[in-house]
């Protein structure tokens, strides 16, 4: 079974035991499917979900990135608005994309929006370049390395 497929079982699942408890919220259905999560995770080798398995942790691991970037860069912005020094060095940069298909184009464009103090702004048509606006840029050639090899390669861990 691919990680696709046992997605969509896992789903089921959470409506199942959902409809069993008698409780259709977002709770129940949280329950439900963290326990088909569980589920898939003892019997993988049964029902040939190692792909889940894995794809489950490189998304939990995906989504804890994330939100530490969140945090530190609500952080930094806050910071910025709240003393009297001017520490923004705004910038606009080209990152060179290996993630291909529209989903993991917008994924990651997504993510960059998400993050205070950044924005996605263009694709280039070639659909290998994504223009963003960063309110700090002190070094372009960091922050590319630092998107490239942290939230790139994180949604294409998830993604492929």
């Amino acid at each position: 079974m691919n990680a696709t497929t046992t997605f969509l079982w896992n789903l089921l699942l959470a409506l199942v035991w959902a409809l069993a408890v008698g409780d259709l919220t977002v709770g129940t259905l949280g329950v439900g499917f963290v326990a088909g999560m569980l589920i898939f995770f003892v019997a993988r080798r049964v029902v040939g979900s190692e792909a889940y398995a894995r794809k489950i942790g490189k998304l939990v691991t995906l989504i804890a990135y994330f939100l530490k970037d969140l945090v530190l860069s609500n952080l930094r912005v806050a910071h910025d608005i709240l003393t009297p020094k001017f520490n923004m060095r705004p910038g606009v940069l080209a990152i060179p994309l290996d993630v291909t298909t529209d989903g993991e184009i917008i994924m990651f464009a997504n993510f960059i929006t998400l993050t205070p103090g950044t924005l996605s702004l263009d694709v280039s048509a070639d659909r290998k370049t994504l223009f963003i606006h960063s309110m700090y840029t002190p070094n372009a050639e960091g922050m590319k390395k630092e998107l490239k090899e942290g939230l790139e390669r994180r949604i294409l861990e998830v993604t492929r």
